[in-house]
């Protein structure tokens, strides 16, 4: 994972343990919408996002029907492509 990848990953992880101002869910909603939906899904259950269970990459692998290194794959890439957006460069200055 990249150094711009591992940011966002970072501020997943942050937001799942410590929780999330409306503002900052709000924020996450919108990135999380530039996925197609399985993979938003994907995501928020990969990190505990929004108040949902956080599942294994077994169960999410399991629930895609697929091995987890397709789905760990997945995860990496939709992390990488909301971490090159303008939108979280953004968010990223203002924390």
């Amino acid at each position: 994972m990249d150094a711009i990848s591992k940011s966002f990953h970072t501020y997943l992880v942050k937001l799942a343990y410590e929780g999330a101002a409306h503002e900052q869910e709000h924020q996450m909603g919108h990135l999380l919408a530039l996925l197609e939906p399985e993979e938003e899904e994907t995501v928020i259950h990969y990190y505990g996002l929004f108040g949902e269970q956080r599942l294994s990459l077994k169960e999410i692998a399991a629930s895609r029907h697929e091995p987890e290194e397709d789905t760990m794959s997945t995860i990496d890439r939709c992390i990488r492509k909301i971490a090159v957006t303008p939108e979280w460069q953004m968010i990223k200055e203002k924390q």
